[in-house]
């Protein structure tokens, strides 16, 4: 799964209250108009195979926590919001919102949004077992409470447009 940044990936990653415009709502956003494919779910055996997932994988890793959420959040409908894979989409939703308010600076919604991460990953790891997608839900869920007990705080000035909040990548495997 090639993860690494796209060559049309946008300038910034959109942090509310930050200086850059809304990538949807602004004329000016970096999303304007845009109008996404269909996303079609994801089937757990032939993961690899979805482009929607590996970009969101990718753009999280980056540190477009705005971008992943928003990708995984399609895939996310696409899935009927159900089941294994949904929960686990739900949790990568958290987490990315969670990176998205250590750029705000909000560590209360930080470790809210870890706290919901971890317990979605615990509910999927009951339901699906230790992998799905790649992902080792046990040892992601560790590394998410981790977290969430010395939440990461964002050195960054807010005018930065792309700070990485998470040292370790997401890598499915």
């Amino acid at each position: 799964m090639d993860t690494k940044a796209g060559p049309n990936w946008p300038a910034y990653s959109y942090v509310p209250g930050g200086p850059w415009p809304h990538p949807v709502a602004s004329p000016a956003g970096h999303s304007y108009g845009r109008v996404w494919p269909p996303t079609r779910p994801i089937d757990p055996d032939r993961w690899r195979e979805s482009a929607e997932y590996a970009e969101g994988i990718a753009l999280f890793n980056a540190g477009y926590y705005w971008e992943a959420h928003e990708v995984w959040e399609r895939l996310w409908n696409a899935e009927g919001r159900r089941g294994a894979v949904a929960e686990l989409l739900k949790a990568l939703i958290k987490l990315a919102a969670a990176g998205v308010k250590a750029r705000e600076g909000r560590v209360g919604g930080v470790v809210t949004h870890l706290t919901r991460a971890a317990s979605g990953l615990r509910a999927v790891e009951v339901e699906a077992g230790p992998r799905l997608l790649g992902l080792e839900l046990g040892r992601l869920r560790r590394w998410v409470e981790e977290l969430a007990s010395h939440p990461p705080l964002c050195e960054a000035p807010r005018e930065a447009a792309v700070v990485r909040v998470f040292a370790e990548p997401l890598r499915p495997e």
